[in-house]
Formats: C-alpha cells, sequence, structure tokens
C-alpha cells in the first residue's frame, strides 16, 4: 500500500482539497485499497478547524465530500510513515524539510512536478480563488497518481 500525505500551511485548503480529490482518484479507478491518503499542515494555527467553507463547497461542485476532516499537524515521526510527502508550494517543501530535519529518502515533492509545472498551487485563502487551486490541484493529482501506477 502506497500512503501518501498531502501538506499546505494550514491544512484547511488546499492539501485537504488534494486529499479529497486524491481519494476519488483512486477510488474512480478502482484502486482505493492500494493508497492510504491523508493530509496536514505544517503550521499549528488552524489545528482541529474542519475544511474552510469555500474549499469544502468547491469540492462540493465536483461531487467530492470532506465532512469530518479537520485540521492537523505533519510531526517529524510521520516520515516513517509515509511513502511520499506532496506540498503545494515552495515554502510547504523548505517547512518540511525543517519539521523533518531532512530528506534522506526522497519523500518530498512539490505537487505541480507532477503536472510538468515548477510553480506553485496558488494559495486560495489569499487569491480566493478556490477554482483554479481545485484545477491546478486535481491536474497534480492526475500526473501523481499516473506515475504511481506506472511503477
Amino acid at each position: 500500500m502506497k500512503k501518501i500525505m498531502f501538506v499546505c500551511h494550514g491544512n484547511i485548503c488546499r492539501s485537504p482539497m488534494a486529499e479529497f480529490i486524491m481519494k476519488k482518484l483512486v477510488a474512480d479507478a478502482g484502486m482505493s485499497d492500494r493508497f492510504h491518503i491523508a493530509s496536514s499542515a505544517t503550521s499549528t494555527e488552524e489545528l482541529g478547524n474542519p475544511v474552510y467553507p469555500p474549499a469544502r463547497s468547491e469540492l462540493a461542485r465536483h461531487g467530492i465530500g470532506c465532512a469530518g476532516k479537520t485540521a492537523v499537524q505533519l510531526r517529524k515521526s510521520d516520515y516513517d510513515k509515509f511513502d511520499i510527502f506532496i506540498g503545494m508550494d515552495t515554502a510547504n517543501i523548505r517547512n518540511m524539510n525543517r519539521i523533518f530535519g531532512s530528506d534522506p529518502e526522497v519523500k518530498i515533492y512539490k505537487l505541480l512536478t507532477f503536472a510538468g509545472r515548477s510553480d506553485d498551487v496558488s494559495d486560495p485563502w489569499y487569491s480566493r480563488d478556490f477554482g483554479k487551486a481545485y484545477a491546478d490541484i486535481e491536474e497534480g493529482c492526475i500526473g501523481l497518481l499516473r506515475q504511481l501506477t506506472e511503477q
């Protein structure tokens, strides 16, 4: 079973969107039993909070639910529990490396690299464009799933 952790700053917008988009993609492909998918935050400011309402609404527009998800923090011990960590932006990557101390097994990646792009998933907390964030995240998750199933 491949264990994937999506990571963003607060775990209320982008990383839970990625978690539930990826869960839908693997379910639609009939591969849910091959993956464990979760999401977490690099910060503590949103811990325990539910998915941000506009992010929840954007997921719902695509037929995806996220009921029960609350923000949790990424921990150093997660490094040994997951196979791959997917950050939404460069700051997430930097913060993951800080939390883990390093990345000796090369498990940390930026989501849009799986879409052949080097840019960050823009943060809809600031841009207010949850549709664009959804499209970017979906593109990255499709590329990630393709790469993981071709291995």
